[in-house]
């Protein structure tokens, strides 16, 4: 099992950025695909980026394609997201999550543990 802690959230105008971290307890980081998924009050939770154990496989959701990049350091039990060109619709509560599947990709259901979500605010 891990832990999962992110930080890194805050409040921005739109066309910043932000770069958000996820950093996981324990000696397995590196055997867990990782995403990063959003919730907007009064909305369900979305998807925006994954990447599997080694880095090499990334995938992202149509909405932040070309802005934000999903990466991990897993010798530091770190995932990151860089958060660019931010815009209004942004705004959310933005949660890192930890699953053993070799590809969890979008569906939220795959993932095994969760951090317990970073604000992320954009202003216009």
């Amino acid at each position: 099992q891990v832990q999962l802690v992110e930080s890194g959230g805050g409040l921005v105008q739109a066309g910043g950025s932000l770069r958000l971290s996820c950093a996981a307890s324990g000696r397995t980081f590196s055997t867990y695909s990782m995403g990063w998924f959003r919730q907007a009050p009064g909305k369900e939770r979305e998807f925006v980026a994954t990447i599997n154990r080694s880095g090499t496989s990334l995938s992202y959701a149509n909405s932040v394609k070309g802005r934000f990049t999903i990466s991990r350091d897993n010798a530091k039990n770190t995932v990151y997201l860089q958060m660019n060109s931010m815009k209004p619709e942004d705004t959310a509560v933005y949660s890192c999550a930890a699953g053993r599947a070799d590809w969890p990709g979008s569906n939220s259901y795959a993932y095994d543990y969760w951090g317990q979500g970073t604000q992320v605010t954009v202003s216009s």
